[in-house]
């Protein structure tokens, strides 16, 4: 089956199990959104949504959080992980949309990656989100597929959005890639998946990466070193 072939049946099955996905980072404002994709790195979307508006109900805004302290910021974020880097730019963003753009989140790609702490995914699901731009952010979740699935073979989270974004129309994009994360979480985990009954690697994977998969959980993982 071609790539374009298989992704049509795919985006077939997906709008199907999830007709109208919604994001699921609940917020305020386009601010808010931000600071919550940012707290978002490596955490989950529900303990985000779960720290946020404890953070929120002591600065909803730029101007108010730029009154707050970085170890304050830092105290209110800790369960999200990650929170002296985060805390730190949570802060130097601020700054900067008050200083470049009157506290308004820009609506360009260029303008938010160049924010303290905004990445290209974190700048799409924004651009995607907030502003309704044709964006296709690829998560940990988007990665594992589009390889299984065999729509990419790009070992890298740039090469694959390149290789889905041909697949796929732009104005399905959005759509798209929070129809597969939640695909991922509910049928189509990282390890000790079943290929066999899963609803689209049953017919969408090749039998050589089930197996490949299969081997490299079978593999001992490797100790962690204790830290001194």
């Amino acid at each position: 089956m071609k790539r374009a072939d298989k992704a049509a049946r795919i985006a077939a099955m997906l709008d199907e199990m999830y007709p109208d996905p919604r994001g699921p980072l609940f917020e305020e404002s386009h601010y808010q959104l931000l600071v919550k994709v940012l707290l978002s790195a490596q955490c989950t979307d529900e303990r985000v949504n779960q720290v946020s508006p404890g953070l929120f109900a002591q600065a909803a805004t730029p101007e108010q959080m730029v009154e707050l302290s970085v170890p304050t910021i830092r105290k209110l974020i800790k369960p999200c992980g990650l929170s002296p880097t985060k805390s730190k730019n949570i802060k130097a963003l601020s700054q900067k949309l008050l200083d470049d753009h009157g506290g308004v989140v820009p609506q360009t790609f260029e303008e938010l990656e160049a924010l303290p702490g905004v990445g290209h995914k974190t700048a799409s699901v924004v651009m995607g989100e907030a502003f309704g731009h044709h964006a296709f952010p690829v998560d940990t979740h988007i990665f594992r597929l589009a390889g299984r699935w065999g729509l990419s073979r790009a070992r890298n989270v740039v090469e694959v959005e390149r290789d889905l974004k041909k697949l796929f129309p732009p104005e399905s994009w959005h759509a798209a890639h929070l129809q597969i994360i939640f695909f991922g979480r509910e049928h189509c985990p990282a390890r000790g998946h079943d290929f066999d009954t899963c609803p689209i690697c049953s017919w969408a994977a090749s039998k050589a990466r089930a197996k490949a998969e299969a081997r490299a959980q079978r593999r001992p993982r490797r100790a962690t070193p204790a830290r001194r």
